[in-house]
């Protein structure tokens, strides 16, 4: 081989090696700006989520109501009001015990996808946040809302989510905090499937409001049907729902989806 040639295949790869350099770095100082912002959101709602951790580990069944003014206006909690007054696309905050979901739900109605790929300060960002289907009323509430976010490497978002596909999981831990700004709520997951988002399948996230008893019972039959095992878990028509998403790698256009149902 002669040097030109030769020294010309090394300079190319030292490039794509800076290059590759770069943007892993890249990738590791955004994910740990992100991270600390989380955290910063975390701290501040954590006295709410602290206590709407106990209300959970005791899977009380009754619902938790808002707090009123004199006039019968909703009151917002505290923590939420904060990080409601720094974005008010807020609407609720979501928390898995053991895992890194601790964090703001936010929706735009307006512009759906919004913050697929913007963070919590509304900046371009690979991590996006967590968000909720724009057809859903958070406070009604509907019977189904769907929450979006992404799988991330770093194990953040809903990369968490991956580990129900195994029942192990569900059984160390089944329990959802949703919160919206105004009241505590838990839930309990009752299936875990994966499903391509392609058209023509299974469409889980448009599912907002039952029209009668039978809807909502072929939904819940669908997603049990799907699901990797059984929870033992039955939801009834009444019963409020929430849907987690995220991405799953071995269908083209899949996604990991769990479900669960309010129990208080």
């Amino acid at each position: 081989m002669k040097k030109p040639l030769f020294f010309g295949i090394v300079a190319i790869l030292l490039v794509v090696f800076a290059v590759s350099g770069f943007f892993v770095l890249r990738y590791v100082i955004q994910g740990k700006q992100q991270a600390d912002r989380n955290d910063q959101l975390a701290s501040i709602a954590a006295g709410t989520t602290t206590a709407a951790t106990t209300s959970s580990t005791t899977a009380a069944t009754e619902e938790t109501t808002a707090a009123t003014t004199e006039s019968g206006e909703p009151v917002m909690i505290a923590g939420y009001e904060e990080i409601y007054n720094q974005n008010d696309d807020t609407v609720g905050w979501i928390k898995m015990e053991g895992t890194k979901i601790d964090y703001p739900v936010l929706q735009t109605p307006d512009e759906p996808n919004f913050y697929l790929k913007r963070n919590f300060d509304k900046e371009a960002s690979e991590w996006g946040a967590i968000y909720a289907w724009e057809a859903a009323d958070i406070n009604k509430p509907s019977d189904n809302i769907t929450l979006f976010g992404h799988c991330m490497k770093d194990g953040s978002m809903f990369a968490a989510l991956s580990a129900y596909t195994n029942k192990s999981a569900w059984e160390n831990n089944s329990l959802i905090t949703f919160n919206t700004l105004y009241e505590y709520h838990t839930y309990k997951i009752f299936a875990v499937f994966k499903v391509s988002a392609n058209v023509g399948n299974f469409a889980y996230h448009q599912f907002v409001d039952a029209a009668n008893e039978e809807e909502f019972n072929d939904f819940v039959a669908t997603c049990k049907d799907l699901a990797f095992y059984d929870t033992g878990i039955t939801p009834k028509y009444g019963d409020k729902l929430i849907t987690l998403s995220t991405c799953e790698y071995t269908l083209d256009n899949g996604r990991l989806v769990v479900c669960a149902v309010r129990i208080s």
